[in-house]
Protein backbone atom coordinates (compact mmCIF):
# COMPACT_ATOMS: atom_id res chain seq x y z
CA UNK A 1 0.00 0.00 0.00
CA UNK A 2 1.33 3.38 -0.70
CA UNK A 3 1.88 6.24 1.59
CA UNK A 4 -0.52 8.41 -0.61
CA UNK A 5 -3.56 5.41 -0.06
CA UNK A 6 -2.85 5.41 3.59
CA UNK A 7 -3.08 8.69 3.80
CA UNK A 8 -6.64 8.77 1.54
CA UNK A 9 -8.20 6.08 3.82
CA UNK A 10 -6.97 7.62 7.37
CA UNK A 11 -8.65 10.85 5.62
CA UNK A 12 -11.74 9.04 5.10
CA UNK A 13 -11.53 7.07 8.42
CA UNK A 14 -11.14 10.63 9.86
CA UNK A 15 -13.59 12.62 8.13
CA UNK A 16 -15.85 9.33 8.67
CA UNK A 17 -15.23 9.55 12.54
CA UNK A 18 -15.91 13.22 12.95
CA UNK A 19 -18.82 12.65 10.58
CA UNK A 20 -20.60 10.39 13.37
CA UNK A 21 -19.92 12.89 16.12
CA UNK A 22 -21.26 15.47 14.25
CA UNK A 23 -24.71 13.24 14.17
CA UNK A 24 -24.45 12.24 17.37
CA UNK A 25 -24.90 15.83 18.39
CA UNK A 26 -27.15 17.14 16.40
CA UNK A 27 -29.14 14.12 16.76
CA UNK A 28 -28.63 15.04 20.61
CA UNK A 29 -29.68 18.47 20.19
CA UNK A 30 -32.71 17.41 18.00
CA UNK A 31 -33.60 15.11 20.98
CA UNK A 32 -34.07 17.65 23.57
CA UNK A 33 -35.50 20.15 21.25
CA UNK A 34 -37.88 17.78 20.25
CA UNK A 35 -38.64 16.63 24.21
CA UNK A 36 -39.60 19.94 24.87
CA UNK A 37 -42.58 19.98 22.77
CA UNK A 38 -43.50 16.27 23.48
CA UNK A 39 -46.48 16.00 25.94
CA UNK A 40 -45.85 13.13 28.23
CA UNK A 41 -42.77 13.10 28.10
CA UNK A 42 -41.47 9.88 31.36
CA UNK A 43 -37.86 11.24 31.64
CA UNK A 44 -39.17 14.48 32.95
CA UNK A 45 -38.64 15.24 36.21
CA UNK A 46 -40.96 17.06 38.58
CA UNK A 47 -41.49 20.41 37.74
CA UNK A 48 -42.15 23.35 40.39
CA UNK A 49 -46.17 24.32 39.82
CA UNK A 50 -47.02 28.21 39.69
CA UNK A 51 -49.60 28.54 41.84
CA UNK A 52 -53.39 30.27 39.99
CA UNK A 53 -53.17 33.73 41.71
CA UNK A 54 -55.88 34.93 43.71
CA UNK A 55 -58.65 36.90 42.15
CA UNK A 56 -58.39 40.90 41.91
CA UNK A 57 -60.37 42.15 44.60
CA UNK A 58 -62.48 45.51 44.45
CA UNK A 59 -65.03 46.72 46.28
CA UNK A 60 -68.73 47.21 46.10
CA UNK A 61 -70.49 46.80 42.64
CA UNK A 62 -68.38 45.48 39.30
CA UNK A 63 -68.71 44.62 36.18
CA UNK A 64 -65.92 42.53 33.73
CA UNK A 65 -65.10 43.04 30.27
CA UNK A 66 -62.73 40.66 28.68
CA UNK A 67 -61.69 40.84 25.46
CA UNK A 68 -59.30 38.53 23.32
CA UNK A 69 -56.83 38.80 20.59
CA UNK A 70 -56.79 38.31 17.23
CA UNK A 71 -58.80 35.27 15.87
CA UNK A 72 -57.33 34.48 12.03
CA UNK A 73 -58.42 31.65 10.52
CA UNK A 74 -55.17 30.85 7.87
CA UNK A 75 -55.29 27.70 6.15
CA UNK A 76 -52.96 25.63 8.89
CA UNK A 77 -55.44 26.59 11.53
CA UNK A 78 -58.68 25.42 8.55
CA UNK A 79 -56.83 21.88 8.04
CA UNK A 80 -56.83 21.74 12.10
CA UNK A 81 -60.18 22.38 12.17
CA UNK A 82 -61.24 20.00 9.66
CA UNK A 83 -58.79 17.10 11.27
CA UNK A 84 -61.04 18.14 14.42
CA UNK A 85 -64.15 17.95 12.90
CA UNK A 86 -63.41 13.89 11.18
CA UNK A 87 -62.85 15.75 7.92
CA UNK A 88 -66.34 16.22 7.50
CA UNK A 89 -66.56 19.34 7.97
CA UNK A 90 -64.36 21.88 10.03
CA UNK A 91 -64.81 22.20 13.99
CA UNK A 92 -62.79 25.22 15.65
CA UNK A 93 -64.32 24.34 19.30
CA UNK A 94 -61.47 22.36 20.49
CA UNK A 95 -58.92 25.25 19.22
CA UNK A 96 -60.51 27.59 21.11
CA UNK A 97 -61.83 25.55 24.38
CA UNK A 98 -58.50 26.67 26.46
CA UNK A 99 -60.13 30.25 26.45
CA UNK A 100 -63.45 29.73 27.74
CA UNK A 101 -63.63 29.53 31.37
CA UNK A 102 -61.74 32.97 31.83
CA UNK A 103 -64.32 34.26 28.41
CA UNK A 104 -67.37 32.42 30.08
CA UNK A 105 -66.36 34.06 33.64
CA UNK A 106 -66.25 37.77 32.28
CA UNK A 107 -69.56 39.82 32.31
CA UNK A 108 -69.00 40.98 28.80
CA UNK A 109 -66.55 38.98 26.39
CA UNK A 110 -65.23 40.45 23.31
CA UNK A 111 -63.36 38.48 20.24
CA UNK A 112 -61.54 40.07 17.28
CA UNK A 113 -62.41 38.42 14.07
CA UNK A 114 -59.47 39.32 11.52
CA UNK A 115 -61.00 37.78 8.46
CA UNK A 116 -64.08 36.84 6.48
CA UNK A 117 -66.07 33.68 6.96
CA UNK A 118 -67.29 32.38 3.79
CA UNK A 119 -66.50 29.19 2.47
CA UNK A 120 -63.91 29.71 -0.89
CA UNK A 121 -60.28 30.16 -2.02
CA UNK A 122 -58.19 32.67 0.16
CA UNK A 123 -55.13 32.66 2.78
CA UNK A 124 -57.43 34.44 5.32
CA UNK A 125 -60.68 33.17 5.10
CA UNK A 126 -62.41 31.57 7.55
CA UNK A 127 -65.68 28.91 7.07
CA UNK A 128 -69.26 30.12 9.12
CA UNK A 129 -68.71 27.15 11.79
CA UNK A 130 -66.14 29.28 13.53
CA UNK A 131 -68.76 31.58 14.76
CA UNK A 132 -70.08 28.99 16.48
CA UNK A 133 -66.99 27.80 17.97
CA UNK A 134 -66.39 31.55 18.91
CA UNK A 135 -69.67 31.00 20.22
CA UNK A 136 -69.61 28.14 22.61
CA UNK A 137 -65.37 29.66 24.03
CA UNK A 138 -68.55 31.98 25.60
CA UNK A 139 -67.71 35.14 23.49
CA UNK A 140 -70.81 37.30 23.56
CA UNK A 141 -69.36 39.74 20.56
CA UNK A 142 -66.40 40.74 18.04
CA UNK A 143 -65.18 43.58 16.57
CA UNK A 144 -65.04 43.13 13.14
CA UNK A 145 -63.35 45.92 11.70
CA UNK A 146 -60.27 44.21 10.85
CA UNK A 147 -57.02 44.27 8.11
CA UNK A 148 -58.73 41.57 6.15
CA UNK A 149 -62.15 42.68 6.98
CA UNK A 150 -62.44 43.20 3.03
CA UNK A 151 -61.02 40.50 1.72
CA UNK A 152 -63.41 38.65 -0.22
CA UNK A 153 -65.43 41.88 -0.91
CA UNK A 154 -69.14 42.78 0.13
CA UNK A 155 -70.28 39.22 -0.01
CA UNK A 156 -67.77 38.04 2.47
CA UNK A 157 -68.29 40.92 4.69
CA UNK A 158 -72.39 40.39 4.48
CA UNK A 159 -71.70 35.80 5.18
CA UNK A 160 -69.14 36.92 8.17
CA UNK A 161 -72.04 39.18 9.55
CA UNK A 162 -74.64 36.35 8.61
CA UNK A 163 -72.92 33.66 10.39
CA UNK A 164 -72.52 35.67 13.55
CA UNK A 165 -75.77 36.42 13.92
CA UNK A 166 -76.69 32.74 13.10
CA UNK A 167 -74.45 31.66 16.14
CA UNK A 168 -76.05 34.84 18.45
CA UNK A 169 -72.71 36.44 18.65
CA UNK A 170 -72.78 39.99 18.22
CA UNK A 171 -70.35 42.56 16.17
CA UNK A 172 -69.19 45.78 15.49
CA UNK A 173 -66.94 47.40 12.67
CA UNK A 174 -68.44 46.20 9.21
CA UNK A 175 -72.00 46.64 8.57
CA UNK A 176 -74.50 45.95 5.73
CA UNK A 177 -76.24 49.45 5.43
CA UNK A 178 -75.60 52.69 6.92
CA UNK A 179 -78.49 53.09 8.62
CA UNK A 180 -76.59 50.01 10.32
CA UNK A 181 -72.86 51.99 10.65
CA UNK A 182 -74.72 54.52 12.44
CA UNK A 183 -76.04 52.56 15.16
CA UNK A 184 -73.30 51.64 18.07
CA UNK A 185 -73.14 48.05 19.12
CA UNK A 186 -74.79 47.68 22.89
CA UNK A 187 -74.91 44.99 25.14
CA UNK A 188 -76.25 44.72 28.56
CA UNK A 189 -73.84 42.91 31.05
CA UNK A 190 -74.85 42.62 34.60
CA UNK A 191 -77.47 45.52 34.23
CA UNK A 192 -75.08 47.77 32.70
CA UNK A 193 -75.31 49.40 29.10
CA UNK A 194 -71.92 48.48 27.44
CA UNK A 195 -71.43 49.83 23.72
CA UNK A 196 -68.56 48.24 21.26
CA UNK A 197 -67.26 50.44 18.84
CA UNK A 198 -64.98 49.26 16.08
CA UNK A 199 -62.49 50.65 13.50
CA UNK A 200 -59.51 49.47 11.11
CA UNK A 201 -56.74 51.42 9.79
CA UNK A 202 -55.41 49.13 6.93
CA UNK A 203 -57.86 46.71 4.81
CA UNK A 204 -54.70 44.63 3.36
CA UNK A 205 -54.95 46.42 0.32
CA UNK A 206 -58.52 46.27 -0.29
CA UNK A 207 -60.64 49.42 -1.21
CA UNK A 208 -64.25 49.66 -0.02
CA UNK A 209 -66.92 51.05 -3.85
CA UNK A 210 -67.68 54.44 -3.45
CA UNK A 211 -69.88 55.59 -1.91
CA UNK A 212 -69.51 52.21 0.28
CA UNK A 213 -67.44 54.11 2.45
CA UNK A 214 -69.85 53.39 5.53
CA UNK A 215 -69.05 49.07 5.36
CA UNK A 216 -66.30 49.57 7.25
CA UNK A 217 -65.54 51.65 10.15
CA UNK A 218 -62.03 53.87 9.53
CA UNK A 219 -61.02 55.46 13.07
CA UNK A 220 -60.35 59.05 12.07
CA UNK A 221 -60.38 60.89 15.40
CA UNK A 222 -63.90 62.80 14.48
CA UNK A 223 -65.52 59.68 14.00
CA UNK A 224 -64.13 58.03 17.21
CA UNK A 225 -65.54 61.33 19.05
CA UNK A 226 -68.83 61.32 17.25
CA UNK A 227 -69.41 57.24 17.82
CA UNK A 228 -68.71 57.81 21.10
CA UNK A 229 -70.76 60.63 21.99
CA UNK A 230 -73.94 58.82 20.34
CA UNK A 231 -72.88 55.86 21.79
CA UNK A 232 -73.25 57.71 25.43
CA UNK A 233 -76.93 59.28 24.05
CA UNK A 234 -77.91 55.81 23.47
CA UNK A 235 -78.08 54.54 26.94
CA UNK A 236 -73.96 53.53 27.48
CA UNK A 237 -72.41 53.87 30.76
CA UNK A 238 -69.02 51.71 29.62
CA UNK A 239 -67.42 52.75 26.09
CA UNK A 240 -65.04 50.19 24.66
CA UNK A 241 -63.10 50.83 21.46
CA UNK A 242 -61.42 48.60 19.50
CA UNK A 243 -58.82 49.40 16.55
CA UNK A 244 -56.89 47.27 14.28
CA UNK A 245 -53.63 48.79 13.76
CA UNK A 246 -49.83 48.96 14.44
CA UNK A 247 -46.76 47.28 12.34
CA UNK A 248 -46.99 43.84 11.68
CA UNK A 249 -44.46 41.10 14.40
CA UNK A 250 -43.08 44.83 16.04
CA UNK A 251 -44.28 44.70 19.66
CA UNK A 252 -43.81 48.83 20.07
CA UNK A 253 -46.46 50.35 18.85
CA UNK A 254 -45.78 52.94 15.87
CA UNK A 255 -46.06 56.31 15.73
CA UNK A 256 -49.61 56.21 13.87
CA UNK A 257 -50.63 54.12 16.83
CA UNK A 258 -49.14 56.53 19.46
CA UNK A 259 -50.66 59.79 17.70
CA UNK A 260 -54.12 58.40 17.65
CA UNK A 261 -53.76 56.75 21.14
CA UNK A 262 -53.46 60.25 22.47
CA UNK A 263 -56.48 61.59 20.55
CA UNK A 264 -58.41 58.88 21.96
CA UNK A 265 -57.17 59.56 25.48
CA UNK A 266 -58.56 62.74 25.63
CA UNK A 267 -62.02 61.61 24.83
CA UNK A 268 -64.24 61.80 27.78
CA UNK A 269 -66.65 59.16 26.32
CA UNK A 270 -64.49 56.43 25.96
CA UNK A 271 -63.44 53.97 28.65
CA UNK A 272 -60.70 52.09 27.29
CA UNK A 273 -58.69 51.14 23.74
CA UNK A 274 -58.16 47.58 23.04
CA UNK A 275 -55.31 47.49 20.33
CA UNK A 276 -54.80 44.89 17.39
CA UNK A 277 -53.29 44.10 13.86
CA UNK A 278 -49.80 43.32 14.66
CA UNK A 279 -50.01 39.60 15.61
CA UNK A 280 -47.81 40.48 18.48
CA UNK A 281 -48.41 41.78 22.42
CA UNK A 282 -48.03 45.24 22.78
CA UNK A 283 -47.69 47.44 25.66
CA UNK A 284 -49.91 48.66 27.85
CA UNK A 285 -50.17 52.47 28.71
CA UNK A 286 -52.17 54.66 30.74
CA UNK A 287 -52.69 58.10 29.12
CA UNK A 288 -54.06 60.55 32.07
CA UNK A 289 -57.16 58.26 33.11
CA UNK A 290 -57.17 56.29 30.02
CA UNK A 291 -56.12 52.82 29.61
CA UNK A 292 -54.55 51.81 26.14
CA UNK A 293 -53.80 48.20 25.48
CA UNK A 294 -51.82 48.64 22.27
CA UNK A 295 -51.59 45.12 20.95
CA UNK A 296 -53.44 41.95 22.34
CA UNK A 297 -51.57 39.45 20.06
CA UNK A 298 -53.17 36.53 18.86
CA UNK A 299 -55.52 33.88 20.32
CA UNK A 300 -56.49 31.53 17.61
CA UNK A 301 -53.82 31.50 14.39
CA UNK A 302 -51.01 29.42 13.22
CA UNK A 303 -48.91 31.27 10.78
CA UNK A 304 -47.07 30.20 7.60
CA UNK A 305 -44.01 31.47 9.71
CA UNK A 306 -44.96 30.41 13.50
CA UNK A 307 -42.54 32.18 15.95
CA UNK A 308 -42.37 33.02 19.43
CA UNK A 309 -44.00 36.40 18.75
CA UNK A 310 -47.01 35.37 16.86
CA UNK A 311 -48.06 32.43 19.19
CA UNK A 312 -48.34 34.69 22.35
CA UNK A 313 -51.37 36.46 23.04
CA UNK A 314 -52.75 37.95 26.25
CA UNK A 315 -56.51 38.17 27.16
CA UNK A 316 -57.13 41.07 28.92
CA UNK A 317 -59.56 41.08 31.77
CA UNK A 318 -61.09 44.50 32.75
CA UNK A 319 -63.05 45.55 35.83
CA UNK A 320 -65.30 48.39 35.83
CA UNK A 321 -66.58 50.05 39.20
CA UNK A 322 -69.22 53.19 39.12
CA UNK A 323 -67.29 56.63 39.00
CA UNK A 324 -68.47 59.09 41.13
CA UNK A 325 -70.45 60.71 38.44
CA UNK A 326 -73.66 59.55 38.02
CA UNK A 327 -74.31 57.23 34.47
CA UNK A 328 -70.38 56.51 34.67
CA UNK A 329 -68.07 53.88 35.71
CA UNK A 330 -64.46 53.47 35.33
CA UNK A 331 -61.58 51.21 34.98
CA UNK A 332 -61.15 50.10 38.91
CA UNK A 333 -58.34 47.45 37.30
CA UNK A 334 -56.72 45.67 34.31
CA UNK A 335 -55.77 42.00 34.36
CA UNK A 336 -53.76 40.46 31.35
CA UNK A 337 -54.13 36.75 31.21
CA UNK A 338 -51.33 35.30 28.76
CA UNK A 339 -51.92 32.85 26.30
CA UNK A 340 -49.81 30.61 24.23
CA UNK A 341 -50.99 28.77 20.94
CA UNK A 342 -49.29 25.29 21.36
CA UNK A 343 -49.01 24.02 16.97
CA UNK A 344 -47.91 20.52 18.14
CA UNK A 345 -49.73 17.45 18.29
CA UNK A 346 -52.62 19.76 17.18
CA UNK A 347 -52.64 23.81 17.56
CA UNK A 348 -54.65 24.38 20.69
CA UNK A 349 -54.56 28.31 22.77
CA UNK A 350 -53.25 27.58 25.99
CA UNK A 351 -54.36 29.76 29.41
CA UNK A 352 -50.44 30.05 30.23
CA UNK A 353 -51.84 30.45 33.80
CA UNK A 354 -54.04 27.82 34.01
CA UNK A 355 -51.32 25.48 32.24
CA UNK A 356 -48.50 26.42 35.02
CA UNK A 357 -50.64 25.31 38.06
CA UNK A 358 -51.00 22.15 36.72
CA UNK A 359 -48.85 19.33 38.39
CA UNK A 360 -49.06 17.52 35.37
CA UNK A 361 -47.22 19.34 33.05
CA UNK A 362 -44.37 18.10 31.40
CA UNK A 363 -41.13 19.80 32.88
CA UNK A 364 -39.89 20.58 29.16
CA UNK A 365 -42.96 22.17 27.96
CA UNK A 366 -43.48 24.45 31.33
CA UNK A 367 -40.12 25.59 30.68
CA UNK A 368 -41.46 26.57 27.59
CA UNK A 369 -44.71 28.27 28.82
CA UNK A 370 -42.74 30.04 31.76
CA UNK A 371 -40.40 31.60 29.18
CA UNK A 372 -43.59 32.98 26.97
CA UNK A 373 -45.29 34.16 30.07
CA UNK A 374 -42.65 36.35 31.03
CA UNK A 375 -41.80 37.71 27.86
CA UNK A 376 -45.61 38.76 27.39
CA UNK A 377 -45.17 39.87 30.97
CA UNK A 378 -41.97 42.31 29.17
CA UNK A 379 -43.98 43.35 26.42
CA UNK A 380 -47.09 44.83 28.41
CA UNK A 381 -44.84 46.68 30.73
CA UNK A 382 -43.03 48.04 28.33
CA UNK A 383 -44.12 51.55 28.49
CA UNK A 384 -45.00 51.89 32.02
CA UNK A 385 -48.21 49.34 32.54
CA UNK A 386 -47.07 48.52 35.60
CA UNK A 387 -49.26 50.61 37.73
CA UNK A 388 -50.21 49.20 41.48
CA UNK A 389 -53.75 48.62 39.30
CA UNK A 390 -52.62 46.79 36.60
CA UNK A 391 -51.67 42.24 36.92
CA UNK A 392 -49.89 40.01 34.78
CA UNK A 393 -51.47 36.90 35.62
CA UNK A 394 -49.27 33.40 35.74
CA UNK A 395 -45.81 35.24 36.73
CA UNK A 396 -46.48 35.50 39.97
CA UNK A 397 -46.74 38.61 42.31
Amino acid sequence: MSSTESSGKAGKLLRATLGLVVVAAATGVASHAMGLWQINDPQDPPAPVRAVAEPVAVSGRTVTVLAGGSILPTPELRDQARRDGGGTRPDFAAVLAGARPAVSAADLALCHLDAPLRRGNGIYLGDPELARAIADAGFDGCSTAAAHAFDQGTAGLTATLDALEKAKVGHSGTYRSEDQSGSPRLYTADGVKIAHLSYTLGLNGQKVPPGREWAVARPTVEKIRDDAREARDAGATIVVVSVDWGSLGENEPDVDQQTLARSIATMRNVDIVFGHGAHVVQPVERIGDKWIIYGLGDLASRHPQPVNGNREGSMMRVIFAPAGEKGRWKVAAVEALPTFIDLNPHIRLIDLEQALASPALPAGRREIYEAAATRIQSHLLNRGGGVSTFYVRGVGR
